[in-house]
C-alpha cells in the first residue's frame, strides 16, 4: 500500500522548496564572487557586502528549513516563533552589512539584536529538530527530549544575559558561570547529537522482521490505494507513535479491518 498524498499543507511544501532554492543559489554566489576576487585579485568592501549578504540569506534559508519542519505539527508554534527569529536576524545583519557604521543611529543596540535573534533562531531551529521525536513513547526518548531541551533554553538565556548586560553578568570573575554555560553546552550537544540515534536504533528493535526482511515473496503481490490527505495524515501519525514504519501500520491496519469484517 502506497501513500500518494503528502500530508504536509501545500504551502509549507513550497516553503521547503524555496528556502532550498535560496540555500543552495546563495552559496554558489558566494562561492563564484569569491572565486572571482581570488582570481582577478579585485575584492573590495562591495564584493565583501555582497559575500556576507548571501551567507547571510544561505543561514536563514537553513534555519528556516529545520523551523518549517514543525509547522505543521501540533508544536507549531515554536516553529513560526523560530521562522520570526531567523527572519529578524537576517534583517539585523542586512542592516549591519549595507549600512555605513558612522551612519547608525545605535550601532550597539544593532549589534546586540543581531547576536541574539541569532542565538534564538539558531537554538530554535536545533529544538525544532528534536521536537519531531515529540511523538515517541519511550521513556528513556522522552525524558532525554526534555532535559535537551531545557538545556537549549538555558544556553539561549545564559547568553542572553551576557549580551543584554555588557558582560556585566558574570562580571569580572566569571569562571564558574562559564564552566556552567559549558556544562550545559555540552549536555545540549550530547541530547542533540544521540537522541535522534537512540531513537532509531529503538525503532529498528521494535519494527517487526518482516518490515526488513520479509518484503514481497514470490506469493505477494503489491497493491497501490490512493489515501486522502487526512487518512495519510492519520496513518502516518499512528506509525510514527508506535515506532514502526508506514507500510507496517497500513497492513496492520488492513488486516484488523479484514479480521473485524469477517468475524461478522
Amino acid at each position: 500500500m502506497a501513500v500518494d498524498e503528502d500530508a504536509t499543507p501545500g504551502v509549507v511544501r513550497g516553503a521547503r522548496r524555496a528556502a532550498i532554492i535560496a540555500v543552495v543559489v546563495s552559496l554558489v554566489i558566494a562561492a563564484a564572487i569569491g572565486i572571482a576576487a581570488l582570481v582577478s585579485g579585485d575584492f573590495g568592501e562591495l564584493q565583501g557586502r555582497i559575500i556576507l549578504s548571501t551567507l547571510t540569506v544561505a543561514a536563514f534559508g537553513t534555519t528556516a528549513l529545520c523551523h518549517l519542519a514543525i509547522v505543521a505539527r501540533a508544536v507549531r508554534v515554536v516553529g513560526f516563533v523560530g521562522i520570526a527569529a531567523s527572519l529578524f536576524a537576517a534583517v539585523s545583519a542586512f542592516l549591519l552589512i549595507w549600512t555605513d557604521w558612522d551612519e547608525l543611529v545605535d550601532g550597539d543596540a544593532l549589534v546586540k539584536a543581531l547576536l541574539s535573534s541569532a542565538i534564538l533562531a539558531a537554538s530554535l531551529a536545533q529544538a525544532n529538530l528534536l521536537l519531531l521525536l515529540a511523538r515517541q513513547r519511550n521513556v528513556l526518548i522522552r525524558l532525554g527530549l526534555g532535559v535537551t531541551l531545557v538545556a537549549v533554553a538555558t544556553v539561549v538565556v545564559m547568553l542572553w544575559l551576557t549580551i543584554f548586560t555588557d558582560g556585566d553578568i558574570p562580571g569580572d570573575d566569571g569562571s564558574a558561570y562559564w564552566r556552567a554555560l559549558g556544562v550545559v553546552g555540552i549536555v545540549d550537544a550530547l541530547g542533540t547529537i544521540a537522541l535522534p540515534i537512540v531513537a532509531l536504533i529503538l525503532r529498528a528493535r521494535t519494527s517487526p522482521r518482516a518490515d526488513t526482511s520479509e518484503g514481497l515473496g514470490a506469493g505477494s503481490s503489491s497493491v497501490t490505494v490512493p489515501l486522502t490527505p487526512a487518512l495519510a495524515s492519520r496513518l502516518t501519525a499512528d506509525a510514527s507513535a508506535r515506532g514502526v514504519s508506514v507500510e507496517s501500520a497500513a497492513r496492520d491496519a488492513l488486516e484488523r479491518g479484514l479480521s473485524a469484517r469477517e468475524g461478522l
